[in-house]
C-alpha cells in the first residue's frame, strides 16, 4: 500500500488536503462508466452515500496507484456480488474536485476503503469505519454484508398472535425458512420498505406458525396487506427485483436515499456546537462522522475524529486440572471455548487470543450473554495433555468449543484466527448450525460437590438471539471457499 507520512492529528485534514493537492491530476479514473463499481465524487458524495439507506463501502483511490490496480479485479467482483444488498462506490483522489472530500476522509494512503452504514434513526448521522481485512472479493463481501442494519423481526409462536394483532391496518411480509440467521437480501429487503411493510422471519421449527399459515416448503414468502385482506403467496424466483415487486403491491419501497431526510438535517445544524456529548459517546467506537456537506473546507471543528480502539481485557487462563474439569469438562458443564496455546505463544496464539477477546469485549458491552472463553497452555501435561491426546489435536493453537452436558465437542478449522473468522465459527455454534463430534469416554468427568453447587449458581446461555446488526447473516459462508460469491436465495 503505497503511504505517506504520519501528521500531527490537529492538523491531518488540512495536511492531507495540501498533499493531495500537489498530487499530479488524472483525466481518466480506474473504473469505466459500465462498471458495477458506483462512480462517487465530492460533489455527489454526501447524497449518494451520506444520506443512503443501505450500507456502503467506498475505496479511495488513485489511477496510477499499483495497489489499486490489482485490487480492481476483487473490487468489481465484490460490487456484482452485493448487487441489490449494499453499494460499492469509488472516489478518485486524483481528481482536483475530490481532493478536499478524501482528505477530510483522513485518506493517507491508496487504497484506503472505508465502510459507510446509516446511523440510528432518520435524522442519525452516517457510520463510517476503516476496512482494514483481506483485498478479496469474499473479505469485502462478508465485512460489507457484516455492517448492513437488520430491521426484520424474528417472530416465534409464543409472539405470533402479538405480531398479527398489532398495526393491523399495516402491510406485514413474513418469510418462512430453516435457517436460523437473517440473510442480506431479507435485510435488503427490510431497508427497502421500512415503514411501508413490516418484515418478519418465522422458523420451520415455530409450529403454530407454520401450520396456521399451511407452510409446506422453504422458503416460502407471505405478504399480508394488512386489514381483512387475505396473505398472497409469492411464487417468483427468490431473487431481489421480483420480491420488491411482489411486496409493492402494499406500497412503494422507499426511495433511497429519503427525500425527507435533507430537512431534517438542516435543523440539526443549528445546535451542532451544543452537540460535544453525543460526538464524545461516539468517539468510543471506532468509527467516524463525515460532515454533512463536501462542498465546503472542513474546518477544524468539523473534520472527523477517529477514536482510539481501547483494548480488549484478555480471556482468563485455566492452569489446574481441576479448574479444567469444574469449568467445562463434567457433566454438568455447559458450552466452553477452550484456546490452547503454547505458554511461549507466539503470533498464531496471540492472534487467536486477541480475537476471542475482543468478540468476548463485544458481547459483554451489549450485555448479551456468552458462554465462557478460556486459555489452556497447550505444553502444560497435566492441564492439556489427556484432552489433546483424547480429542486428537495437533497444531501449535488450536480452538475447541465443548459440552460436558451434551457430550460433544467441536474443533475450529478456519484458515486462520482473524476476528471475523473466529466469530463465524461462534455464531455457528450459538445458532446451532454445523456438525458436533462425540466427545470421546474419559474427557468429562465428575466434579466434586461444593464445585457443583457453585457451577448451578451461574450456568452461562449456550445461545443467544441472532444479533439485529450482526455479523451473524454473514458467518455462514466463513466455511466455504474464499471467492464463493453472495447467493440471494440463500435465504
Amino acid at each position: 500500500m503505497h503511504t505517506f507520512n504520519h501528521f500531527n492529528p490537529a492538523q491531518a485534514a488540512v495536511a492531507a488536503v495540501a498533499f493531495l493537492s500537489a498530487l499530479p491530476t488524472a483525466h481518466a479514473g480506474l473504473y469505466p462508466k459500465n462498471s458495477p463499481v458506483v462512480q462517487v465524487n465530492a460533489k455527489n458524495y454526501d447524497q449518494l452515500i451520506a444520506r443512503s439507506n443501505h450500507t456502503s463501502v467506498v475505496e479511495f483511490y488513485a489511477p496510477w496507484c499499483g495497489h489499486c490496480q490489482n485490487l480492481k479485479p476483487a473490487y468489481e467482483k465484490a460490487a456484482k456480488n452485493l448487487d441489490g444488498l449494499a453499494k460499492v462506490a469509488a472516489v478518485n483522489c486524483d481528481d482536483d474536485e475530490n481532493k478536499q472530500l478524501c482528505g477530510m476522509m483522513g485518506v493517507k494512503g491508496f487504497p484506503t476503503l472505508k465502510t459507510v452504514r446509516p446511523g440510528k434513526g432518520k435524522a442519525g448521522k452516517p457510520v463510517v469505519e476503516d476496512y482494514n481485512g483481506p483485498r478479496t472479493a469474499k473479505g469485502i463481501v462478508d465485512a460489507v454484508v457484516d455492517k448492513i442494519n437488520n430491521h426484520v423481526r424474528r417472530v416465534a409462536d409464543k409472539d405470533l398472535d402479538a405480531f398479527l394483532a398489532a398495526d393491523n391496518a399495516t402491510a406485514k411480509a413474513i418469510l418462512f425458512t430453516e435457517k436460523g440467521t437473517t440473510s442480506a437480501l431479507l435485510k435488503s429487503l427490510a431497508i427497502d420498505f421500512l415503514d411501508v411493510v413490516t418484515v418478519a422471519q418465522i422458523r420451520n421449527k415455530e409450529t403454530k406458525a407454520n401450520e396456521l399459515f399451511g407452510i409446506k416448503s422453504y422458503p416460502t414468502l407471505i405478504l399480508l396487506p394488512g386489514g381483512d385482506k387475505e396473505g398472497i403467496v409469492y411464487d417468483g424466483e427468490i431473487k431481489k427485483d421480483g420480491m420488491v415487486k411482489f411486496l409493492s403491491q402494499a406500497g412503494q419501497p422507499n426511495p433511497d436515499p429519503a427525500p425527507g431526510k435533507a430537512k431534517g438535517d438542516k435543523k440539526d445544524k443549528k445546535p451542532k456546537k451544543a452537540s460535544s456529548k453525543s460526538s464524545d459517546s461516539s468517539s468510543k467506537t471506532t468509527s467516524t462522522e463525515p460532515a454533512e456537506s463536501t462542498d465546503v473546507p472542513p474546518s477544524d471543528d468539523s473534520k472527523p475524529a477517529v477514536a482510539e480502539p481501547e483494548p480488549a481485557p484478555p480471556i482468563p487462563a485455566i492452569t489446574e486440572a481441576d479448574k479444567l474439569t469444574a469449568e467445562c469438562l463434567n457433566r454438568k458443564s455447559h458450552t466452553c471455548v477452550l484456546a490452547f496455546v503454547p505458554a511461549a505463544r507466539g503470533a498464531a496464539a496471540e492472534k487467536a487470543l486477541a480475537s476471542l477477546a475482543e468478540l468476548a469485549a463485544k458481547h459483554a458491552h451489549a450485555h448479551r450473554r456468552l458462554f465462557p472463553f478460556f486459555e489452556v497452555h497447550a505444553d502444560d501435561a497435566s492441564v492439556a495433555a489427556p484432552v489433546f491426546k483424547s480429542l486428537q489435536l495437533s497444531g501449535e493453537v488450536e480452538i475447541v468449543a465443548v459440552n460436558g452436558k451434551r457430550g460433544w465437542w467441536r474443533r475450529y478449522e478456519g484458515d486462520d484466527f482473524s476476528p471475523e473468522s473466529v466469530e463465524a465459527w461462534i455464531d455457528a455454534i450459538r445458532l446451532s448450525e454445523g456438525e458436533k463430534r462425540k466427545l470421546p469416554e474419559g474427557v468429562v468427568k465428575e466434579v466434586v460437590a461444593e464445585e457443583t453447587a457453585a457451577e448451578e449458581e451461574e450456568k452461562p446461555a449456550e445461545t443467544v438471539e441472532a444479533e439485529a446488526s450482526s455479523s451473524s447473516s454473514t458467518t455462514e459462508s466463513a466455511e466455504e471457499s474464499t471467492e464463493t460469491p453472495i447467493k440471494h436465495e440463500e435465504l
